[in-house]
């Protein structure tokens, strides 16, 4: 798939076929709306954020965004092509809780040391948090949902390491997978589709969509 192809290889559609959830008429549609909209064939930083501003347009996503855009961007070459995109877009809209919260993992671990420092957690949670605000203020029968909004970050950031870590105060792959899914408030807030918020699956890939559109 080269710079400004009008085309997805067969080669391309197959991998992407295995590697996301995503049927080949979908991914055909997903391309022409990427590449009609980003005839570089990749997206900016800059133009990941606008994405979450038109999610969470009262909220402060820029932080949270980039730190999304980081994992997005897995060889590091400061753009999101469009299998790099596509592989993101599936984990967080229609992976498994495991696939998000691996996911979320790679983003904490933000140094990339396969390790989280508190440090890390409180980082992220905090962005989490700001471009979160309005959707965690508002009023929740979900007990997991009043637990977090019971919670500043720092104490949320505190409880997440009383669950998860060993001696050294930092938390490795399989203790945070294993004590994220022992507490309904810690999936709850670990496991919000990164690209959609609270939207249902199919809404959220046709707000992305959109939001790519018009950015």
């Amino acid at each position: 798939m080269g710079k400004g192809g009008s085309k997805l290889s067969s080669l391309d559609l197959a991998e992407l076929r295995e590697s996301t959830d995503f049927s080949e008429e979908e991914l055909r549609e997903w391309y022409k709306t990427f590449m009609r909209d980003c005839p570089e064939g990749r997206l900016t930083r800059d133009e990941f954020k606008h994405i979450y501003h038109q999610f969470f347009p009262c909220g402060d996503p820029d932080q949270f965004a980039t730190h999304v855009f980081r994992v997005f961007d897995s060889d590091g070459n400061g753009y999101v092509d469009f299998r790099e995109f596509m592989r993101g877009l599936a984990l967080t809209s229609r992976g498994s809780v495991e696939d998000k919260l691996t996911f979320a993992f790679h983003m904490y671990d933000i140094d990339g040391n396969g390790r989280i420092s508190r440090q890390e957690m409180l980082e992220i949670v905090t962005s989490l948090y700001k471009m979160l605000g309005p959707v965690l203020s508002a009023s929740s029968d979900d007990p997991a949902v009043t637990a977090i909004n019971s919670q500043t970050p720092q104490q949320r950031v505190d409880l997440m390491f009383q669950q998860m870590t060993t001696e050294d105060d930092t938390i490795s792959y399989q203790q945070f997978i294993k004590g994220a899914k022992r507490d309904a408030a810690i999936v709850q807030l670990l496991r919000m589709d990164v690209m959609s918020g609270t939207l249902p699956q199919d809404e959220a890939a046709q707000r992305a969509a959109q939001s790519i559109r018009y950015r």
